[in-house]
């Protein structure tokens, strides 16, 4: 089965401070390749990067995931509450071509469950070029809740911005995509 299956290409962007200057060990990364590897049956090749929350630089290792590394999905993780510091929403924004709100509401609507600060997020989703890039909150938990609360929308929204057929596990995630944009397996 797997051989049918496309290659894809997903970004992971933790985004702290004091875990790219060592401070503390990053959480961001290692749950999100864990969330990856449980849910999607693609093959995967994974472009992750532990940087700071500095705007200029968020924007261009978001730019270069899409534009260079030919990312299909770009997750980052960090960055997205209301402190001074917190700026990865607006590097997002910055470099989007077209902004899914629908993604943020779903998202904070699905943490709200999980804590009544889910409101103070600031995540978005949005699409460069062939890339569908979206904000995760930095702690683990709340990572693996957001993405199973939205993850099931993905495939489909990357089908249609031209990336690759993704697949999930459905005893994990039941991927959706209308009867009528069913992709058969490609070779």
């Amino acid at each position: 089965m797997s051989a049918s299956l496309e290659l894809l290409k997903i970004g992971l962007l933790s985004i702290s401070d004091r875990a790219s200057r060592g401070v503390y060990e990053d959480a961001g990364l290692p749950a999100l390749k864990a969330w990856v590897a449980e849910v999607i049956l693609n093959p995967v090749e994974i472009d992750a990067r532990l940087i700071p929350d500095e705007q200029s630089e968020i924007e261009a290792h978001l730019k270069q995931m899409a534009d260079e590394a030919g990312c299909s999905l770009i997750l980052t993780t960090g960055g997205t509450g209301p402190a001074p510091r917190d700026v990865t929403p607006e590097a997002t924004l910055a470099v989007a071509w077209r902004v899914l709100p629908g993604f943020g509401e779903q998202m904070r609507f699905n943490n709200l469950k999980y804590t009544p600060t889910a409101i103070l997020s600031r995540q978005e989703a949005v699409t460069r070029g062939r890339s569908l890039i979206i904000n995760l909150p930095g702690q683990p938990k709340a990572i693996r809740e957001t993405l199973d609360g939205i993850f099931a929308a993905v495939p489909y929204c990357v089908d249609l911005i031209g990336g690759p057929a993704i697949e999930t596990r459905p005893e994990r995630l039941q991927a959706f995509r209308p009867k009528s944009a069913v992709r058969p397996p490609r070779a």
